[in-house]
């Protein structure tokens, strides 16, 4: 017979709420306990769809806090789902860490496949998906010209998140360091009614987003280097 599942990774949508699967749906229903990033968040989600399951909240403030505990509920038989704000838990958020606790402790942990942001992002940016690297959010201050010193060589394409209010600052450094003719695909609002990508050379993008108030959430994709 197989484990019995511990821990499933449940990917829910990025926006739009039809964008998530049937065995997800079933999997929400199933579990003694979802663990949220944002309980608000995901209580609207599961309102939405008329599940009622308690909501705990798991972030990145209080991880390391609940850790233990989680992992010795799931030991004494829970079963639970994670889910994040939006798209694959695990990815750029906590979520990893209570899967490598998981597994650690020898308990059986099932991702379901899903929304995740920067799949799209890229596919729709025209840019080359056969290689690519994912970078999430760089460095706010510590670390970051090192971080970009380093990927202005980077012949893969490379895929951020950002937020709206470092959009242009980050935009602008990529020119510095990478070269003002580099092109680079922003996507913001997947999968909702104001879902926008501009893509073209960084000089042209960045004119275009600093005669407008941007919002939402944020993936660039940019070109490697030409060999």
């Amino acid at each position: 017979m197989p484990e019995k599942t511990a821990l499933y990774l449940v990917p829910t949508p990025i926006g739009n709420l039809a964008d998530i699967t049937l065995r997800a749906l079933e999997v929400l229903k199933s579990v003694d306990v979802v663990l949220a990033e944002d309980t608000r968040t995901s209580g609207h989600l599961l309102k939405h769809y008329d599940i009622r399951k308690p909501l705990q909240a798991f972030h990145n403030f209080n991880e390391h806090k609940v850790l233990t505990a989680l992992v010795k509920r799931m030991q004494g038989g829970e079963v639970m789902a994670l889910v994040s704000d939006a798209g694959t838990p695990g990815i750029s958020d906590p979520g990893f860490l209570l899967t490598r606790e998981a597994l650690r402790e020898g308990l059986a942990v099932e991702c379901l496949p899903g929304p995740t942001a920067f799949v799209p992002a890229l596919v729709k940016s025209g840019l080359p998906c056969d290689r690519f690297v994912f970078e999430g959010f760089l460095p706010h201050k510590k670390g970051r010209q090192t971080a970009l010193k380093f990927l202005a060589t980077e012949q893969r394409t490379m895929i951020f998140y950002e937020s709206p209010y470092r959009l242009l600052k980050t935009l602008e450094q990529f020119a510095e360091y990478f070269g003002p003719d580099r092109i680079v695909s922003v996507s913001r609002e997947l999968t909702k009614i104001y879902e926008e990508t501009k893509t073209g050379p960084l000089t042209d993008v960045i004119i275009h987003f600093k005669e407008k108030e941007v919002k939402g959430e944020i993936v660039i994709v940019v070109a490697g280097r030409e060999e």
